[in-house]
């Protein structure tokens, strides 16, 4: 039998991972006398991603690394597989959401300053459960509140490598915004584990 294509073995890699795979990942895939170098890899994940042009899916560099996704233009068909209607979100969840994105570190109570009412415990609760923020670090004042980030979870559901890939502030003035793309539920089919913010390795 001959061997794969390098190609061949990456994009077979990619639909069974279950979610974004780093450069290290995919070398580790080779024997240690056989390993390709990043070089190697990355002209690789390059000529997979050209040859997806006009199709389905696509190849997506993420924060956790590269995926195979389904493209948001046929998301609302693909969509059509699954009975249940993906969960749809509050303009309170998604405005302490994009408040967390923008200012962080920041505070519950500097969320609650900004917006003028109080943030639930429920909000935070999802938002965590859902790994899309986490606890950094505490405030050096009284009370020491927690502040709070992104994860890499949320960077990766939103196919996004690094903050800085964040829309400018005036497209998501109307929360509208991030409603639609919450909506894709399926936009990554393959999703990360949380982790720290950081771009594709």
């Amino acid at each position: 039998m001959s061997t794969p294509s390098l190609k061949t073995i990456i994009e077979g890699a990619l639909f069974a991972a279950g979610g974004p795979l780093t450069l290290e990942q995919l070398q580790e895939l080779f024997a240690e006398e056989e390993r390709p170098e990043r070089g190697a890899l990355l002209a690789a994940i390059e000529t997979l991603a050209a040859d997806y042009v006009g199709r389905g899916i696509e190849i997506a560099a993420v924060a956790g690394g590269w995926r195979v996704q389904v493209r948001a233009l046929v998301a609302p068909w693909v969509g059509r597989l699954w009975d249940e209607r993906p969960a749809r979100y509050s303009r309170a969840l998604l405005e302490t959401l994009a408040l967390i994105a923008y200012r962080q570190p920041i505070t519950r109570g500097e969320i609650e300053d900004i917006r003028g009412v109080a943030v639930t415990t429920a909000i935070i609760k999802t938002l965590t459960e859902r790994e899309w923020i986490r606890i950094v670090g505490h405030r050096d004042c009284p009370g020491r509140p927690a502040l709070f980030a992104t994860t890499r979870k949320f960077l990766d559901y939103f196919s996004l490598r690094s903050l800085n890939d964040l829309p400018p502030l005036a497209e998501i003035r109307d929360p509208a915004f991030l409603a639609d793309e919450m909506d894709l539920d399926l936009r990554g089919s393959l999703r990360s584990e949380p982790g720290p913010t950081a771009t594709p390795r």
